[in-house]
């Protein structure tokens, strides 16, 4: 078919994949896909901006509504750069305890998105099972910080709550139920026909494409690249856990989902991990000032989606000068087209959904021109294009 003669075809911004507004402009040749252009642009919320308005503390309750799901681990990697512009130091069980509701946080992250990509092959009774479960995972989480999806529980100094050993023992027994349910839920992803013709040989990403492409978490797990700023630049309590880093080689669908069934396990085993060695002491160190002196830090985490970047810059005062977030999302969706190649118009919606998306947390952009000492904001698409300067 001559290239003029290609039929596009528009998956969003209202689509099948996800819930957010997303524009996927699909080509193809009949059923095959020709090409795919990711648009954005249709959430944005100009959360960035709004930091450079609200004091340090008042942040750490914007920033962990950057994303529902993941909305403890930004509030880590913000009160990672506030606490290193402000000199002050989280005690070891304010670390132990921002680690376990992180890693419950990542069991229902994993869960969820294994829950939706049940429901976009058609496998309704998996995705209804799955969200069932997770449930417990919501309910443990609001055991330790008081509330199911938006934690607010973690603080520049420390957290605001502590737990008792009752807490401790109701989340262990959750944790028990949750692992032979995934075990399950496991032996059913590896052995359905539906699943793997769905998932095997789809959408696949070569080792050295995920690392060209500067792909990050399960994303780059599920071509064989060993990975994860847990291990490579250990914050939190991380450093003192035992864990695997989980990847798989194929690169295609089912290797990206089940790297995060098996870091499930690895959560689980984290957990119990923390609540054995948990270490006694004050929940909370020294406040943070009022006013910070000038500095400036970035800070880095594994979101369960992948690397999450947070850059502050401090002139002095109540309030940062700027806050820079860059989410994992940012990278594997724009830069996760390479994944459509080979494939049909039907596994669009399993590839994307495959990168776990989160489009209201990635569009933020700011551009600085040195050369007219101005900043300004420019659509993605031009920056692509390499049209911002211009």
């Amino acid at each position: 078919m001559n290239k003029s003669t290609y039929v596009e075809i528009p998956v969003g911004p209202q689509h099948p994949a996800l819930h957010e507004p997303l524009l996927l402009r699909v080509k193809v040749d009949g059923e095959a896909v020709v090409d795919v252009q990711v648009i954005t642009g249709y959430n944005h919320r100009g959360i960035e901006k709004l930091g450079e308005r609200n004091t340090w503390i008042q942040n750490a309750y914007l920033y962990g509504r950057v994303c529902g799901i993941c909305n403890t681990v930004h509030a880590q990697a913000y009160v990672q750069c506030v606490e290193e512009i402000g000199g002050i130091q989280a005690p070891p069980r304010a670390n132990y305890l921002r680690t376990l509701v992180m890693e419950l946080e990542r069991i229902h992250s994993h869960m969820l998105i294994t829950a939706v990509m049940a429901e976009l092959t058609g496998f309704d009774t998996l995705f209804m099972l799955l969200m069932r479960d997770r449930e417990r995972i919501m309910w443990s989480k609001e055991i330790v910080t008081g509330n199911r999806v938006l934690a607010d529980y973690i603080i520049p100094g420390g957290v605001k709550w502590d737990v008792n050993k009752d807490k401790l023992s109701k989340i262990l027994k959750v944790l028990d139920f949750i692992e032979e349910r995934m075990k399950y839920y496991k032996k059913v992803i590896m052995e359905d026909s539906i699943i793997n013709k769905r998932w095997r040989g789809i959408g696949i990403i070569r080792k050295d494409e995920a690392l060209e492409y500067c792909l990050v978490g399960p994303t780059v797990r599920g071509s064989g690249v060993k990975t994860d700023i847990r291990k490579d630049d250990p914050y939190a309590a991380y450093g003192e856990l035992d864990f695997e880093l989980i990847t798989y080689d194929e690169g295609d669908v089912w290797s990206r989902m089940m790297v995060r069934v098996d870091e499930i396990f690895e959560s689980i085993n984290m957990i119990r991990q923390i609540i054995k060695k948990l270490p006694d002491g004050p929940i909370a160190g020294k406040a943070l000032p009022r006013v910070i002196k000038p500095g400036e830090a970035i800070s880095r985490v594994e979101a369960p989606r992948g690397e999450l970047v947070y850059h502050i810059i401090s002139k002095g005062g109540q309030r940062p000068y700027r806050v820079k977030v860059r989410t994992p999302s940012f990278s594997n969706i724009l830069n996760g087209v390479i994944a459509y190649r080979n494939s049909l118009l039907a596994d669009v919606p399993v590839i994307l959904g495959s990168f776990d998306p989160c489009i209201a947390c990635m569009e933020r952009l700011i551009v600085y021109d040195v050369r007219k000492n101005v900043e300004k904001v420019v659509p993605i698409r031009k920056l692509i294009r390499k049209r911002v300067m211009r």
